[in-house]
Formats: structure tokens, sequence, C-alpha cells
């Protein structure tokens, strides 16, 4: 009897918490799983989404450097 639970609580032991390297090559073949399962965009979308985000942050930079002009020529009419 002594037997049977030593060897179920060695059995035990092993599925709670398994050796890094088990844990890290499990971890591995779950993200492998993972991005077989994602629907990767073409190139022409790609590109279309980049020249979007490419746009947008020229016109963005565009306003803010328009209004950090505008503030700093306030700023100086202010205190002079």
């Amino acid at each position: 009897m002594a037997k049977k639970q030593i060897q179920a609580g060695a059995d035990a032991r092993s599925d709670e918490t398994p050796n890094p390297v088990t844990r890290f090559l499990r971890y591995v073949e779950n993200a492998r799983a993972e991005l077989r399962k994602v629907t990767w965009p073409t190139v022409k979308e790609t590109r279309k989404a980049t020249f979007a985000v490419l746009g947008f942050v020229t016109v963005m930079a565009v306003i803010l450097g328009l209004v950090d002009l505008g503030l700093s020529s306030l700023i100086k009419t202010i205190l002079s």
C-alpha cells in the first residue's frame, strides 16, 4: 500500500508542474498551431493599409505642426 501511495504521489507531481523545457516546447507547439489559424493579408492589402497609415501620419504631422506654429507665435506675442 505504501508503494502505491508513493507512486501516485510521483505521478501527481509530474502532471502538476512539468519541467521548464517541456513547458517551453508545449508553448512553442501551441503558438505554431495558433499561427496556422491566422488569415494573413495579401501583398495588395498590406500595401493598401501601409499607404493609409502613412497618409494619416502625414496629415496628423501637418496638423500638429500648424498647431505648434500657431501656439508658439501666440506665446511669443503674449510674452513680448
